[in-house]
């Protein structure tokens, strides 16, 4: 904890990248019921399932990313397999390729802010937002997990980048006193 900021390594966390065709309501509804969480419309949206345990990020009009929890990767991979009975899916498990980064605080927003060109006001990135974006040079996810009773991000960033990452925060953070 460096004043009212905690930065940390996040939990081991499942990601399945899914590529699908928006345009296809019946298979993205399918998919959506099968995981249990709807797949978001709009750009850089997330949403969750009710018990939070797994989430559906957007990255793109036909991408988003499903995280769930650790070792759970290949039931998500089989339900949307199921789901999508011989529409064109694709998915390919990427929990190898990100670590979970979690910075969170009263000015966690301020902390990102430094090294982040996206505009992070509550009014524009609010709880459920995310977006692929640069942080401090590192391409990371960038996701608001929630603002009550602080803001509460989660980074994904490549392994290689994580340390120099966290070393980066954990500078800043000083830096904002």
């Amino acid at each position: 904890m460096i004043g009212s900021i905690a930065i940390r390594v996040g939990p081991a966390l499942d990601q399945v990248d899914l590529r699908a065709d928006p345009a296809d309501a019946v298979t993205i509804h399918r998919v959506a019921m099968a995981l249990g969480c709807s797949l978001p419309t709009s750009p850089n949206s997330a949403a969750s399932s009710p018990d939070g345990d797994r989430h559906v990020l957007w990255l793109g009009p036909d991408q988003w990313l499903v995280v769930g929890l650790a070792d759970t990767a290949s039931t998500i991979e089989a339900a949307i397999r199921d789901a999508a009975a011989g529409a064109f899916v694709t998915t390919v498990v990427v929990s190898a390729a990100r670590v979970v980064l979690e910075v969170t605080g009263a000015r966690a927003r301020d902390l990102l802010a430094f090294g982040c060109a996206l505009d992070l006001d509550p009014r524009t990135f609010g709880p459920g937002s995310c977006a692929q974006t640069l942080v401090a040079r590192a391409g990371v996810i960038l996701w608001l997990i929630t603002d009550d009773p602080v803001p509460s991000y989660r980074l994904l960033v490549r392994p290689s980048f994580a340390a120099y990452l966290q070393t980066w925060l954990h500078d800043a953070a000083v830096g904002l006193g």
